[in-house]
Formats: C-alpha cells, sequence, structure tokens
C-alpha cells in the first residue's frame, strides 16, 4: 500500500461480509479511523475472528434506514465511503425479491444521497456492483463499455445499484467509482451453498461435494485479498476527474468451470476419492461470466497478487481451522 490511507476517516457499509471483513483490517493496518455500519452481529465472521471490532466504531443500523447512514457519515467525519454492504445471497432474493430490492437498492441510493448531502465532507466513494449486473451476454466476456442487462432479481437489483452511483457521479459530480468483480471467494464466506465453503465443508467432513449446477458453468474467482485491494485501489483515485463515475472490472484473467474448481478443492484435501455429487437443479443462472480487466489493470496498475491455487490454499486453512472446533460445526 502506498500510505494513503493513514489518518483518513473511512466509513464501510457491509463490513462483517466477506469482502469487509478483509478490507477492514487492511485499512486499520494502513493508520486509517474505521466506522462501520452493521445490521446484523455475526460473531462468526472474520470481521470478529480477526478482532479488527475492537478496533473501529460500529454504528449498529440497516441501509434502508436514511437517517442511519447519514448520521454514520455526519457524526464520524467521514471522507471516504465504501460501500460493499448488500443482501449477496442470489437463493434468498428468488426466494424474495423485496428484501434484496430495499436493501441493494435503497440502500445504495441512501448511502449516495447521504454522501451528497455531506459533500463537504466526503471526499471519495467505492460502490460495489457485480459482474452479475451485466446479465447473460451469451459467453462473451465483459467490458466495462457492455450494457447492463440483468433480468433476475439479484442481478437486477446490483445493476440498480451500478447505474444510481453513475447517475450521482454524472449529475451531481459525486466522487464514486465502481467496482465489478468476479465470484469472490476466501475465508469467512459463511454461505455454504457457494461453491467453496460448501465444497471445503464437506470435504472437511468426509462427505462428496454437491453442486447445484451441472458442474460446466464457467466463471471468474477472484481471492478475497485481492478484492479488498481492488477496493482501496478505486477509492484511492475516485476523486481523480478521469476517474468519477467509471466502472473497473476486477478478475484474475483465468477463469474456470465449477467442476475444475472442486477438482482443485479435493487435490487440496487429499481428498479424490469423493466424487461429487452433480444435483443440476440451479435455476436462472448465466453459464459463462467472464471480465476483462485490462481497464484497471492499464489505469491503476492494479493485478492480482494471488493465483487461484495460492487463494484456495489459503482459503483451505482459514475453513479448517473455523471448522475445527466442535462449537462451530453446526453453523
Amino acid at each position: 500500500m502506498s500510505g494513503f490511507w493513514a489518518g483518513k476517516s473511512v466509513l464501510v457499509t457491509g463490513a462483517s461480509g466477506v469482502v469487509g471483513s478483509w478490507l477492514v483490517p487492511l485499512l486499520l493496518d494502513e493508520g486509517a479511523h474505521v466506522a462501520v455500519l452493521l445490521r446484523d452481529d455475526d460473531h462468526r465472521s472474520h470481521f470478529y475472528r480477526s478482532r479488527a471490532a475492537e478496533h473501529v466504531a460500529v454504528v449498529n443500523g440497516a441501509l434502508e434506514d436514511f437517517r442511519t447512514v447519514e448520521r454514520a457519515i455526519n457524526e464520524h467525519a467521514t471522507d471516504t465511503v465504501v460501500h460493499l454492504g448488500a443482501q449477496t445471497i442470489v437463493d434468498t432474493a428468488l426466494r424474495a425479491p423485496l428484501p434484496t430490492f430495499e436493501a441493494n437498492i435503497r440502500g445504495t441510493y441512501n448511502v449516495l444521497e447521504a454522501c451528497r448531502q455531506h459533500r463537504n465532507l466526503v471526499e471519495r466513494v467505492a460502490v460495489a456492483s457485480s459482474d452479475k449486473a451485466y446479465g447473460d451476454h451469451g459467453g462473451q466476456a465483459y467490458q466495462e463499455d457492455a450494457p447492463l442487462a440483468a433480468k433476475h432479481p439479484y442481478d437486477v437489483s446490483k445493476a440498480c445499484g451500478d447505474l444510481l452511483a453513475q447517475t450521482y457521479a454524472w449529475t451531481y459530480e459525486l466522487p464514486v467509482v465502481i467496482a465489478r468483480c468476479g465470484n469472490i471467494y476466501g475465508g469467512g464466506d459463511l454461505n455454504w451453498s457457494r461453491i467453496v465453503p460448501g465444497t471445503i465443508r464437506s470435504l472437511l467432513e468426509g462427505q462428496p461435494p454437491v453442486l447445484r449446477s451441472d458442474g460446466s458453468f464457467v466463471r471468474d474467482y477472484l481471492y478475497v485479498k485481492d478484492a479488498a485491494s481492488a477496493y482501496l485501489t478505486i477509492a484511492e483515485h475516485a476523486a481523480d476527474e478521469p476517474v468519477r463515475g467509471e466502472a473497473f472490472n476486477f478478475s484474475p484473467g483465468s477463469p474456470v468451470t465449477v467442476l475444475a474448481m472442486v477438482a482443485k478443492l479435493r487435490q487440496i484435501a487429499g481428498r479424490e476419492d469423493l466424487q461429487p455429487v452433480i444435483l443440476n437443479t440451479a435455476r436462472n443462472e448465466i453459464r459463462t461470466q467472464v471480465l476483462q480487466s485490462e481497464k484497471a489493470r492499464t489505469r491503476f496498475g492494479w493485478a492480482p497478487r494471488y493465483s487461484l491455487d495460492e487463494g484456495l490454499a489459503e482459503t483451505w486453512t482459514w475453513y479448517r481451522d473455523f471448522l475445527s472446533d466442535t462449537w462451530r460445526k453446526s453453523s
């Protein structure tokens, strides 16, 4: 890191989520003053396990409550907002779309409007979008100028948040920049329906991993530490005139199938005897999602530090330690 964050006052939404859990400790290591907006306490998350929670100011409340968001920015004299907070589970959005729309759309415009109202404080804003915002482009690699053609609830909620961020940048000159990442994996993801944590837990329990898809779906997988560095990179440059309002893709540029990902984890576990169970029940999912990240590499010199094998090795260790405690095996 460049030393840029020393002394900065940063508000992080979604701090106990997968990315936030790793981004907050990184900011603290860099000397930033950090406040976080938390709706729920989950003491199993890396945010608590890393003890980062002991070194930040916690604002309790929901993104859907504008006054809570505005108070967090104002009372903590925030100069930087990293907006990661969202309902991130695709199946949850399919079962009940309204709460996802409330959190991801209303929550995003609440954050942006509060930043606009405190423009005298806020100097930079980074907003988490997603590769899902692009929708289905027939397997072609996404570039940042591709249309946002999402169709399903979670995907649409991220596309809406993405467009709202662009609106506030272009209409109100808010110094906001947008990150569109591929599938983020790493320690701290406790959504066991996702392929990496679900497979690791199955293998550690001596059970065959279960695949909801047919295993041929292709994805970019970005290690969480690389994702955290990506967000800080764009936030650092959000106020630059050529960057304001821009979206940037972040991926390692080495997409793999779900079956290939499971094979790598089986190899790390030494359980290649445990053949995956293929349910092929996934619905409303795009078969191929691949990101082009040349824009971020050219503009910022950003590149992932971790290969897929290195990221998976660290991730395996995190979950092995987490699940070794009998109190957590039922979580």
